[in-house]
């Protein structure tokens, strides 16, 4: 009887161990660099002033905004996977939004343009502008809103 427990225990311990280390698991993303006149030849100037110069598409309902097909949504400037359609919904604030990025594949900055205080949501590959993160999101999940330019993304069909 002992040893059953003592083996229950064991097997208890290396699954919560083996959880533990799979959530954590870290995407390694390859960095993507290119001189700014590299990134004018392959990118639409719409995508330049975006994703290179931090610009911000005007609020809509065109692009991605209403765009609700199972995919994933991938940086349009190197093709890194950046959010599962699962994770996007409907914000109402003219950009698409989504709730969570793929582990590993967005960087936080801190940014203080324009008078305010906000987090800038960069890809990890290239570094390339995508938006902004909000504590506004859905409370049923994150709590957060991953405010995306349609320009910096593009969509992948499964």
């Amino acid at each position: 009887m002992k040893n059953l427990s003592l083996t229950l225990i064991l097997i208890i311990l290396i699954g919560f161990k083996s959880y533990s280390q799979e959530k954590n698991k870290k995407i390694m993303v390859k960095k993507v660099v290119k001189t700014e006149e590299e990134w004018k030849k392959e990118l639409s100037p719409e995508q330049y002033y975006v994703l290179r110069q931090k610009g911000t598409d005007r609020p809509s309902d065109a692009g991605y905004t209403a765009h609700f097909e199972k995919g994933t949504y991938h940086c349009a400037a190197c093709g890194l996977q950046l959010f599962e359609s699962n994770s996007k919904f409907e914000s109402h604030c003219g950009w698409p939004s989504f709730d969570d990025a793929i582990e590993g594949t967005v960087n936080y900055v801190s940014d203080r343009s324009h008078g305010m205080v906000r987090t800038e949501i960069v890809c990890a590959s290239c570094g390339g502008h995508l938006g902004h993160l909000f504590d506004d999101g859905p409370k049923d999940t994150t709590g957060k809103r991953y405010c995306v330019n349609t320009t910096s993304i593009k969509f992948v069909a499964p």
